[in-house]
């Protein structure tokens, strides 16, 4: 039998592996060959890590519990548009001179469009 911590990771990385559409506790455990109630038991621990979300629901006329990460890990993707990236005045960019992050035209373009679709996305526009 796999040690609970090994079982919560193991667990987790299924559960992130599906964020868009999440995964059902009970497919959840018959991937990770594990029974019902240790299942459970991990799922309800996971969710009291704050790692997942459980949503209730009815799976072929019985009562299941769909996963869903809370967080998801960051990607290359997210930061592949940064001004910084690329800008020529990179090696000279500090806080404490006259070219910082603080009075970068691009960098906040760049952080308020995200902030923008951030918002649309989850329709709080």
């Amino acid at each position: 039998m796999p040690r609970r911590i090994d079982l919560e990771q193991k667990a987790l990385q299924l559960i992130i592996g599906n964020a868009c559409q999440g995964i059902l506790q009970s497919e959840l455990w018959r991937k990770l060959g594990g029974s019902s109630r240790e299942g459970s038991r991990t799922a309800i621990k996971l969710e009291g890590k704050g790692l997942i979300r459980r949503e209730k629901e009815l799976c072929n006329g019985r009562w299941t519990f769909r996963l869903y990460p809370k967080r998801l890990p960051a990607s290359l993707d997210s930061i592949t548009d940064c001004p910084c990236l690329m800008c020529p005045e990179s090696p000279r960019c500090d806080s404490s001179s006259a070219i910082s992050p603080q009075n970068c035209e691009k960098l906040t373009e760049w952080l308020l469009f995200l902030a923008s679709n951030e918002s649309s996305e989850s329709g709080d526009s």
